[in-house]
């Protein structure tokens, strides 16, 4: 009788397996995936162009480009503005790409996260 138990926690096992094998390789693939999002770069223009700023997938902000002609030595606080909002734009771009990838590895699922 004894026997027959253990054959069945076998094959029991051997699914078991499968589904580790199988979750290792997701993560694997999130990982390289999300490993392929950090090296992109994510770029987003405020004040029609004026301010151009270029973050990566890590995040970081790689440049930031200013239009010579839109200084304006009495308005600084337009200038600034248009920096926050070019800087924040590309990382809702980055955090956004970042987010689709999951999106397609979880299948919409929602993990409480």
């Amino acid at each position: 009788m004894a026997k027959g138990f253990n054959g069945g926690r076998g094959g029991a096992g051997g699914m078991n397996m499968n589904m580790i094998k199988q979750a290792q390789k997701m993560q694997q693939d999130m990982l390289k995936m999300q490993a392929e999002i950090e090296e992109q770069t994510f770029s987003a223009a405020a004040g029609g162009g004026a301010v151009t700023a270029v973050v990566n997938g890590k995040r970081q902000l790689l440049s930031l480009k200013i239009d010579p002609d839109t200084l304006d030595p009495e308005d600084v606080e337009l200038l600034q503005d248009m920096v926050v909002a070019a800087v924040n734009e590309a990382l809702r771009a980055a955090e956004a790409a970042m987010s689709d990838a999951m999106q397609k590895f979880t299948g919409g699922l929602n993990f409480g996260l």
